[in-house]
C-alpha cells in the first residue's frame, strides 16, 4: 500500500464528511497518526467532562471539548486481560478465549497494530503493562511462556517497552516518536497505571469532605478518604495527558493525529471492578481529530470495547477483516445519526492469578443490556460478593466490622454483604442507574426477563461458551 495516497477504503469512510474536510484530507495525504492513551480502572463517572462537579481533569476535559466523548460506552469484561484482549483485536473475550486473567493472546489471533503495521504505520505499545504476553509472576508458568513461544507481542509492533514510572512512560513515548521515520504515519498505546490502586498521589488529592460519593454507597469518613485518593490518582493521570497532548503540539502533529482517551476497565470501587455493575464497565471514551471529528460531540450511543479496532483501522484506510464483530465509530464523528450496538454483553472470568479462596479470585458472570435493561447472570452465585483489591482496605474493614456489629443501614448488608447474590439480577438502567433494585422474577417484566435471557443463550451458544445456558430446560414427561 503507498500511504501517501488515499486508499479507496478511506475514501469510502469520507464520503459522508463535509467537503471541507474531505478537501482538507485529500490535501493532507498521509493517513492519521493515532495515539490510544489507556487508562487502568477507571469508571466513566469520574472526570470533569462527564459530570463528575469536583474533579479538575483539564487536559481530558479540552480533549473531550474538541472531539466527541461516548457517555456509554463500555467493555467487554471489569478485568484488565480480558477487557484489554477485545479492545486489542476487535473481538469479544469468549470469541478469543482470554476469559483466564494470566493468559497470552494466542498468536492465532490477530490484533489490530499488526494491521496496521502492514497497512504502512510504525507501531508501539509502551507504558503500563498491555497484559497480553501472558504473566511472569509464576516461574512454572513462565517456563511453559518460553516453552511454547508465547509471548508474541515482539513480533506484532515495532517498539514496545513496559514501565509504570511515569516519567519513563513519557520518556519511552517520546523514544518512540524519535525513533518513528519521517513521512510514515505511526501508531502508539500509552499506558498509564493510574487510577488503578495503591492510591499514592497525595499532591492531587481533593478535601475528603467536599466530594460526591455515589448515591448507593454509605457514607463514612474512611470511605470519603479512599475515594478522594482514587480522585487524585485521575488528577494525576490528566496532568500526564496534559504532557502528552502538549507534546503533538509541539512536534507540529495534532493537526494530523487521532487522540483516542478510554480506561480499560471500570475503578476498584464498591460495586465497581470485578462486577458486571455499571462502575464495573462503564469507561470514559473520547475521541478528537480537527478534520475528521466535529468538536463538542456527545454520544449516547452503546459503544463496546470492540468498537475500538475497527475505529482505527477505519480511520487508517486499512480493511476490516470479517473476524471482527465490533462496530466502527466513524459514522459518529460528525454528528450524523448513529445508533451503535442494540445490545452490549460482557464477561466476568478468573482474576489475578491466586487460587479460587473468594469471588475476588474467580467469578463466572455474564451480561446483557440495552438502553433500558440489563440481565446480569451470575453462575456461581452461591459465592458472596468480595471485593478485586480492596479487601485490606480500612475502609472494607470498617464497613465489615460495621455489618458485623448490626451497625450498617440494611440496604448496604443487602448490596454488600450478602451471603448469597441472586442467579439473575434484571435491572431498569432509566429508573435505577446504581442498580439496587433487582427486578428478576417480577411478573410485570416477565416478557423482558425472557427476551434477555433468551439474547444471552444465543450469544453464548454462538461463542462456545463453557457456562450453563441461562435458560432452564422445560421438564420433560415420562
Amino acid at each position: 500500500m503507498n500511504i501517501f495516497k488515499i486508499t479507496t477504503i478511506g475514501l469510502s469512510l469520507l464520503a459522508g464528511f463535509p467537503q471541507a474536510n474531505y478537501a482538507q484530507k485529500k490535501k493532507q495525504q498521509q493517513p492519521p497518526n493515532i495515539v490510544l492513551i489507556v487508562s487502568d480502572d477507571h469508571s466513566a463517572p469520574f472526570l470533569g467532562s462527564y459530570g463528575y462537579p469536583e474533579i479538575k481533569t483539564p487536559n481530558i476535559d479540552k480533549l473531550a471539548k474538541e472531539g466527541i466523548l461516548y457517555r456509554r460506552a463500555y467493555t467487554t469484561a471489569p478485568q484488565c486481560v480480558l477487557s484489554r484482549a477485545a479492545i486489542m483485536t476487535g473481538r469479544n473475550t469468549l470469541d478469543i478465549q482470554m476469559t483466564r486473567f494470566s493468559a497470552p493472546l494466542d498468536k492465532s489471533v490477530t490484533a489490530y497494530p499488526e494491521l496496521l503495521r502492514k497497512g504502512g504505520y510504525h507501531t508501539g505499545i509502551l507504558g503500563r503493562n498491555f497484559h497480553l504476553d501472558g504473566n511472569r509472576r509464576v516461574p512454572e508458568t513462565v517456563d511453559v511462556l518460553e516453552k511454547y513461544g508465547l509471548e508474541t507481542f515482539k513480533n506484532r509492533v515495532d517498539y514496545l517497552k513496559v514501565t509504570g514510572n511515569r516519567d519513563s512512560i513519557f520518556q519511552q513515548y517520546n523514544e518512540f516518536l524519535d525513533q518513528a521515520p519521517k513521512g510514515k504515519p505511526f501508531f502508539v498505546q500509552v499506558g498509564y497505571s493510574d487510577p488503578h490502586r495503591i492510591f499514592n498521589a497525595k499532591n492531587f488529592e481533593p478535601n475528603p469532605k467536599a466530594i460526591s460519593l455515589p448515591k448507593h454507597w454509605p457514607d463514612t469518613p474512611q470511605l470519603r478518604g479512599d475515594f478522594a485518593a482514587y480522585l487524585g490518582e485521575i488528577q494525576r493521570l490528566d496532568s500526564d495527558v496534559g504532557r502528552v497532548l502538549d507534546d503533538l503540539e509541539k512536534r507540529g502533529l495534532s493537526q494530523n493525529t487521532l487522540v483516542v482517551f478510554i480506561g480499560d476497565n471500570g475503578g476498584a470501587l464498591l460495586r465497581g471492578k470485578g462486577t458486571l455493575y455499571n462502575l464495573g464497565i462503564n469507561v470514559p471514551l473520547i475521541i478528537r481529530h480537527p478534520g475528521l471529528i466535529k468538536a463538542g460531540q456527545t454520544s449516547d450511543a452503546l459503544v463496546s470495547g470492540i468498537d475500538i479496532a475497527p475505529t482505527l483501522l477505519g480511520v487508517a484506510g486499512v480493511a476490516v477483516p470479517k473476524e471482527i464483530t465490533g462496530k466502527s465509530l466513524v459514522p459518529s464523528f460528525q454528528g450524523g445519526a448513529y445508533g451503535g450496538h442494540d445490545y452490549i454483553y460482557a464477561v466476568r472470568g478468573a482474576h489475578g492469578q491466586g487460587l479460587p479462596n473468594n469471588s475476588a479470585d474467580f467469578d463466572l458472570g455474564r451480561t446483557v443490556f440495552n438502553k433500558k435493561y440489563k440481565l446480569i447472570y451470575n453462575a456461581i452465585w452461591q459465592i458472596p460478593y468480595h471485593p478485586v483489591d480492596f479487601a485490606a482496605q480500612p475502609f472494607w474493614l470498617d464497613l465489615k466490622q460495621k455489618h458485623a456489629e448490626g451497625r450498617l443501614d440494611e440496604k448496604y448488608n443487602k448490596l454488600l454483604f450478602a451471603e448469597r447474590r441472586a442467579m439473575f439480577e434484571i435491572y431498569d438502567e432509566e429508573e435505577d442507574p446504581d442498580e439496587t433494585n433487582n427486578l428478576a422474577g417480577k411478573p410485570e417484566i416477565r416478557e423482558t426477563e425472557h427476551q434477555l435471557k433468551s439474547l444471552l443463550q444465543e450469544w453464548m451458544i454462538v461463542n462456545r461458551d463453557y457456562l450453563p445456558l441461562p435458560i432452564d430446560p422445560k421438564p420433560i414427561a415420562p
